[in-house]
């Protein structure tokens, strides 16, 4: 299980062929990647279900190879596709996917043994990259800590305290299935891809991220950035895992995030104390070598009140129909749910 959905497994993927299951999309959330936190947010698994089966169908449409075979609900006969599942007056929560093969990583004194990683994997695998792209550097974004404006570009000496849009995407790479994500150069990501082809992972991040931010225009969004996962199998790569939702992705309505982030802040804000302490531990585990941070972590999160929650519910929900075009979720228009976080 992850943090925010669960995964079921119908039939194992072998060597040769895909599997196929499901994900099941959970109100949990996570921030800071601490994993579970302590509150649910209703219908938040039901708004990325709905977000992300919408996106891999658009993403079928424009000719882009993806995992995604369909949604199931209760009042559907087998596996449909998501406009099915709405006229059957059900909301989906459950994502039908076909599977790959995830060998499991080893770590040895050396660091993560990727080499046994794709001796397990073969030709049919999970690639354990996250592919990472930005079309804008938001106040938030780990590129300021990472780089200068003059690495892009940009025509500052540091960086500005507002977001800076970028004249053209920039695609980065860093790890999956390690206990602390890094971004990685082009040497290292294109060992840690195996038999799979960087420049074409970098080609399905700009199709993905090309497609959604023109959707996303259409519904007065900005779409920031994102990160698409992919699998290889027989010589094809194919987007993977969930695509543009407001977890995986960063957008906004006029200059009010939309997405996970505006929870995030609220905890820098409202738990400094916490997210001080997370940090902490994440470079002291870093340091020390140890990859279980949370393990070296002093602090805990706390609940949300219920009014941050019902903020945060009506985001999600009124951000999905505005993204698809549908009012799938009783809530308020986007604009009205997004002038009721301004004051988090």
């Amino acid at each position: 299980m992850t943090s925010v959905k669960e995964f079921r497994i119908d039939e194992a993927a072998t060597a040769d062929e895909p599997g196929r299951g499901s994900f099941v999309f959970t109100d949990d959330y996570s921030v800071f990647d601490w994993g579970k936190m302590p509150d649910e947010i209703p219908d938040k698994g039901a708004s990325l279900c709905v977000m992300g089966a919408f996106n891999f169908e658009l993403l079928e449409a424009n000719e882009v190879p993806t995992h995604y075979e369909g949604v199931r609900t209760p009042a559907t006969d087998g596996v449909v596709d998501l406009e099915t599942a709405l006229a059957a007056g059900e909301v989906p929560e459950e994502m039908v996917i076909s599977l790959t093969q995830v060998p499991e990583l080893p770590v040895t004194e050396d660091g993560y043994d990727y080499d046994s990683y794709h001796d397990a994997a073969g030709e049919n695998y999970l690639i354990p990259l996250e592919i990472v792209f930005r079309n804008r550097v938001g106040v938030g974004s780990s590129l300021r800590s990472r780089t200068d404006p003059a690495d892009h570009g940009l025509d500052f000496e540091s960086w500005p305290d507002h977001p800076v849009d970028l004249d053209e995407p920039i695609v980065e790479f860093s790890t999956k299935y390690e206990e602390q994500d890094r971004y990685l150069d082009a040497d290292e990501a294109d060992r840690i891809a195996g038999t799979a082809s960087l420049d074409r992972l970098e080609e399905l991040a700009l199709a993905v991220n090309r497609i959604v931010t023109g959707h996303a225009a259409e519904a007065d969004l900005v779409h920031e950035d994102g990160k698409i996962e992919c699998l290889y199998h027989d010589g094809e790569i194919r987007v993977a895992d969930v695509v543009g939702t407001f977890d995986e992705n960063r957008f906004s309505y006029d200059g009010q995030q939309v997405s996970k982030e505006v929870v995030r802040q609220y905890h820098k804000r409202t738990q400094s104390a916490w997210v001080e302490a997370v940090s902490e531990a994440k470079a002291r585990a870093t340091a020390e070598g140890i990859a279980d941070w949370k393990s070296l972590c002093e602090e805990s999160p706390a609940p949300l009140s219920e009014s941050v929650i019902t903020a945060a519910r009506d985001l999600y929900c009124a951000g999905t129909n505005a993204y698809v075009g549908e009012d799938v979720f009783d809530a308020p228009a986007l604009a009205d749910a997004v002038n009721a976080v301004r004051d988090l």
